[in-house]
């Protein structure tokens, strides 16, 4: 039996990595993963942190919100609220980690580099989104700093991207299910999101048994199916920003 949208258990959705969309930016790349649209921008500044002030290192941060209309039904704006709302806070700290976790952060010197990513349009996977997108936009920001000749080289040194796998009932038994979309992540009895470097090396699993506890063979089934995905993925961005 297919899935909703008749892929394989293991099939990935339709993704288009457009780099250099934004004008202004100094990193651009809108990611389009099946209907979730993502609009991520790099953004050079002199200066760091209060805590990196004196340390000779630069700092990478993110910054993620929705469209008031990205989703089924309208959200309000954090502003409205006069705080960020928890969910977008964890997103972004979630993005920030995946991208530091590539970055030489001597290389780039006292310089902060802010990844902003604005979903427009959410059909699951949004985090995972925006982090494979905002590292484009990341990496051509410091393809940047190194061509304009203001750091020696590309404080990148490897590629980072993310991916959502659920564990749904499929073809009678629970099987692991790559890139859901909203309506599979929804029902899933369990879902994970895995960060990964172009090297093979985790940065980050969340996984969370929704409908019910999940076993160690089912979480190691996961990693089977969603490694080689990634791969596959980050093959897409060496497409577009060699490092």
């Amino acid at each position: 039996m297919a899935r909703i949208d008749g892929r394989k258990y293991n099939d990935l959705r339709p993704l288009t990595l457009t780099p250099g969309c934004s004008l202004y930016a100094e990193g651009s790349c809108l990611i389009e993963q099946g209907n979730t649209r993502v609009f991520c921008t790099a953004s050079v500044e002199e200066g760091v942190p209060f805590h990196k002030k004196g340390s000779g290192e630069g700092w990478v941060t993110a910054e993620y919100s929705m469209l008031p209309r990205a989703n089924r039904t309208r959200s309000q704006r954090d502003i409205s609220r006069l705080k960020l709302a928890g969910r977008s806070a964890e997103i972004q700290r979630l993005i920030g980690r995946a991208l530091r976790s590539v970055i030489d952060l001597r290389a780039l010197g006292e310089l902060t580099i802010t990844v902003d990513c604005d979903v427009l349009q959410a059909d699951g996977g949004t985090r995972c989104a925006s982090i494979t997108g905002g590292f484009i936009a990341l990496a051509l920001a410091g393809k940047f700093l190194r061509d304009g000749k203001y750091l020696k080289k590309n404080p990148v040194i490897d590629y980072v991207a993310a991916l959502s796998t659920g564990i749904i009932p499929l073809d009678g038994r629970d099987s692991p299910i790559l890139d859901m979309c909203y309506e599979e992540d929804s029902s899933a009895l369990a879902d994970f999101n895995l960060v990964m470097t172009g090297a093979g090396s985790f940065v980050e699993v969340q996984g969370t048994g929704e409908g019910r506890p999940y076993t160690a063979d089912e979480f190691s089934n996961v990693l089977r199916v969603t490694t080689p995905a990634l791969q596959t993925i980050i093959g897409r961005q060496k497409e577009i920003v060699t490092l």
